[in-house]
């Protein structure tokens, strides 16, 4: 048995830094690099690149709203042909890093609010899967499991890693917790690492009403941002590890 655990990472941006990335990046088997919508700027896309392929990890688009204020994490007016112009552009921003670094990107992962929607709206999912495609048919779209994000993937034909959360919550509809929320975080690095086990050898997850669901995850995830991310992390490839659960990219 094997999961591929993927973080956000280079979401610092000019003199601000956000996150712990050099000391995270070695638990982890993929990397969703923010392409500058959201969070991130040449310079920290360039870095987290070269550290991705140092630590032979694999690189991933992640791409938001143009939302530098809001972090990504506020829904935009904007129409599915704006998305999918938008998506594309930071595609293929990372992806000049990752060329010229000799790498590939090999996934894409929309970020925040971005991603929120399209897990319930298939006019956004689709303008994701379809700027994705048009960039590389060969991309893996990585979506939270059992959304529309997966359906609007595969009616095009890509690859796709349905995703699960290590430190979210989740609502018995399989909907992640708003941040906005109380509980919508996992804290406790033991009680994230037991939700990913979970997920990984039973494929359920407990909602916050204590329902059981069903959860298949090709991917499981952690964010970058989170201020116990290292413990978080450290804690979750260690619990699947001794549990007999390999831990390596999809």
């Amino acid at each position: 048995m094997r999961i591929d655990l993927n973080c956000d990472m280079g979401e610092s941006f000019g003199a601000y830094t956000l996150g712990a990335d050099e000391a995270i990046m070695p638990f982890i088997t993929s990397a969703n690099i923010a392409c500058g919508f959201h969070a991130g700027d040449p310079r920290v896309m360039e870095r987290t690149v070269r550290l991705a392929i140092q630590h032979g990890v694999s690189i991933g688009a992640h791409p938001g709203f143009f939302d530098l204020v809001g972090f990504g994490r506020r829904a935009m007016d904007a129409t599915p042909a704006e998305i999918e112009s938008d998506v594309l552009y930071q595609i293929g921003a990372l992806d000049a890093f990752a060329r010229a670094a000799g790498a590939k990107l090999v996934h894409v992962k929309a970020h925040g609010a971005l991603y929120n929607l399209a897990a319930i709206k298939s006019d956004i999912a689709r303008a994701i899967a379809n700027a994705v495609v048009r960039f590389d048919a060969n991309l893996v779209m990585v979506g939270l499991a059992n959304s529309a994000m997966i359906d609007a993937a595969r009616e095009v034909g890509l690859r796709v890693a349905r995703e699960g959360f290590c430190e979210r919550t989740y609502q018995p509809d399989g909907r992640l917790t708003s941040r906005r929320d109380p509980g919508a975080l996992i804290s406790d690095p033991e009680l994230a690492a037991k939700q990913a086990l979970q997920i990984v050898l039973e494929q359920t997850v407990t909602t916050v009403n204590l329902e059981k669901i069903p959860l298949i995850a090709d991917t499981l995830c952690i964010h970058g941002d989170s201020p116990n991310a290292l413990a978080i992390v450290r804690a979750v490839r260690d619990t699947l590890e001794k549990n007999g659960v390999a831990v390596a990219a999809s």
